[in-house]
């Protein structure tokens, strides 16, 4: 399989169609090898644009979604981003070539390594990935100019709103148990917090921000 068209046709056909026009946003996705961040056995269906599963309730999210996130956070060169549960490390590359340094949060043990070793392997040495827990976000380094949320979550927890700097913005993709999700764009000016709606955007939960269960009669 030729990758490199693969991924060509990946963003000329699914990624553009969706109403991705942001040049830099494209250009990452162009040139990032996203087979290399998947297990052997999914690397064949790397640039279909579905949620990949990893096992363990964890996925890399489908590239379209990516995509319109980050074309919605508006990332400068300039900016430090954070990302909550970047898997194994491919949405934090594509972050990484949008802003100046990246955070990257993951809880599991095995991606952190994984997302480690296949950074490196690329010599992207401006993404920094820590274990930690993912609702917590990582405040020992904030405020951020962009967080990036990497899976689904039924509501947005303060405490990483609270991250944010002085025009920071947070993406995620907010939905509520089976429900449709949206694409949500948070912006912090001041201590004035703005929430805007933009696409649909239904994508596996991140582990933890699951909705609580309902009762069972």
């Amino acid at each position: 399989m030729d990758f490199s068209i693969a991924r060509q046709s990946m963003v000329k056909s699914q990624i553009r169609p969706n109403q991705v026009n942001d040049p830099e946003v494209l250009a990452a996705m162009s040139e990032l090898p996203r087979e290399t961040f998947l297990p052997k056995a999914l690397q064949g269906v790397a640039y279909v644009d579905e949620d990949l599963p990893l096992g363990n309730g964890r996925y890399v999210m489908e590239p379209c979604v990516l995509a319109r996130l980050l074309q919605a956070a508006s990332v400068q060169a300039t900016d430090v981003a954070l990302i909550i549960g970047c898997t194994t490390g491919y949405s934090a590359a594509v972050l990484s070539r949008l802003a100046s340094a990246v955070v990257a949060i993951e809880s599991d043990t095995k991606l952190v390594q994984a997302a480690t070793n296949t950074l490196a392997e690329l010599r992207i040495d401006t993404v920094a990935v820590m274990q930690g827990e993912l609702k917590e976000g990582c405040p020992k380094q904030a405020p951020f100019d962009v967080i990036v949320l990497d899976g689904a979550v039924c509501e947005i927890p303060d405490a990483l709103v609270e991250q944010l700097a002085d025009g920071g913005r947070l993406v995620a993709a907010v939905r509520k148990s089976q429900a449709v999700g949206r694409g949500v764009l948070i912006v912090r000016k001041g201590d004035v917090i703005t929430r805007r709606e933009l696409f649909d955007a239904t994508i596996p939960w991140l582990p933890g921000f699951e909705p609580a269960p309902g009762f069972v009669f």
